[in-house]
């Protein structure tokens, strides 16, 4: 009997130690299944997104907090799904640690996608990669869920300025610097956004520029004429006008390309459809004029004698600013002038009428002569002096002849006898 009681008091213990048993597996394994169950916001939660910033710039990535606020109380008109952003207000209480916020967004991708909260925030970034556009970021946990958008690259840009150096070309044209300044609707330069320039006239090289870390994109227009610059970049667009100055100069001539020394030649400066300030002539003997304003199609003049034989290249030049020292040339051959002097014959005692020829129009201030008799040099105005020899023999007769401007134009010499 004893032994039959003894076996039942084995079973029953035996019993109650596999229910312990049960009952502690049991617990474990709904702990562990607790554990791989996500904890999600309860209801009544409201999610804020706090972007550092609402323009973001392609290749780079900006900091996002969501701030979850259990029992807050969201702001009207804001959050949801449809987009905007989700703000809280009231005397909410943080989360609990390890609460889990999805991220999803429309453009580039959110590092980490899922994040857990610690005292009611959590911290990602979006990446942007290459791309541009708005990207809508919605956060989400359990029933709540937030959105906001962020403009990326050309998406952001909302003003742009267009510059160039220099703003003007003289009239055979050239090359000038264009930028273009891209700024988000804070003003905020935008780095990495691709602008276009389209000019309407000429070329542009590069004709797609990236903005710098300034947020200015750079090209280099080319161009003969006056020229609009139209630069894109998204929704934002700017216009500049470099112009290129009308020909200031229509013609410069020289009434003739050839004469002798002494000879006035008369140039001619026409200007072309603007009128000119100033045009300064050198006539390349070293002799330099100013004419002062020709007006727009008309014509002056100016006068030059040149002194010695040779070819001289005179050139007109346009002095004002604007039209970017304008020039055009024109080439005068002098050659010498040809004096000759008689008679070549004299009696002493006799007086003699010594004559200059050859000197053509040119224009002569005075004759000065020399005899080699000892009786020194005579001036005259006139091409003609009379001179007696008082001694027979062979004598030298010398005549230099002198333009208006005062230099030697040229020179005769006759060796005769007196008999």
């Amino acid at each position: 009997m004893r032994l039959l009681l003894l076996a039942s008091d084995m079973v029953t213990h035996r019993r109650a130690i596999f229910a312990v048993l049960l009952l502690s597996v049991t617990a474990m394994l709904l702990v562990a299944a607790c554990d791989k169950v996500p904890l999600l916001a309860p209801t009544g939660t409201v999610i804020t997104l706090i972007p550092v910033t609402t323009s973001v710039a392609p290749n780079s990535e900006v900091e996002i907090i969501a701030t979850v606020i259990e029992n807050g109380v969201a702001a009207a008109g804001s959050g949801g799904p449809s987009g905007g952003s989700t703000s809280s207000s009231g005397a909410g209480t943080p989360v609990q640690n390890g609460t889990v916020i999805t991220f999803t967004t429309t453009v580039g991708r959110i590092e980490p996608s899922e994040a857990r909260t610690h005292n009611g925030q959590v911290t990602v970034k979006l990446i942007t990669a290459g791309a541009s556009g708005s990207a809508k970021i919605t956060a989400y946990s359990g029933g709540a869920s937030a959105s906001t958008t962020l403009k990326i690259g050309t998406a952001a840009a909302t003003n742009l300025t267009v510059t160039t150096t220099p703003q003007a070309l003289p009239s055979s044209g050239g090359s000038v610097v264009v930028q273009a300044t891209v700024t988000d609707e804070n003003g905020t330069p935008l780095p990495g956004v691709p602008v276009t320039f389209s000019p309407d006239k000429g070329s542009t090289s590069p004709s797609i520029a990236t903005t710098d870390a300034n947020g200015v994109a750079t090209t280099t227009l080319t161009t003969t004429a006056t020229t609009i610059v139209t630069a894109n970049a998204g929704a934002a667009k700017g216009t500049t006008t470099v112009t290129v100055n009308a020909f200031a100069l229509k013609s410069f001539t020289a009434d003739t390309n050839a004469t002798t020394a002494g000879t006035p030649v008369k140039f001619t400066v026409t200007a072309d459809t603007a009128t000119i300030q100033n045009v300064r002539i050198n006539f390349g003997d070293g002799r330099v004029t100013d004419l002062g304003s020709v007006p727009a199609g008309a014509s002056l003049t100016a006068v030059n004698t040149y002194c010695s034989p040779g070819n001289y290249t005179a050139t007109a030049t346009v002095t004002d600013a604007s039209a970017g020292a304008t020039s055009l040339s024109t080439t005068v051959s002098i050659a010498s002038l040809p004096v000759t002097l008689t008679p070549t014959t004299a009696t002493a005692g006799t007086p003699v009428t010594f004559t200059v020829g050859g000197t053509g129009t040119a224009q002569i201030s005075r004759y000065v002569w020399s005899f080699d008799d000892g009786t020194g040099s005579v001036t005259t105005t006139a091409p003609q002096v009379s001179h007696t020899f008082t001694s027979k023999g062979q004598k030298t007769v010398r005549v230099d002849v002198f333009g208006v401007t005062g230099c030697e134009i040229g020179t005769a010499t006759v060796v005769l006898f007196a008999s």
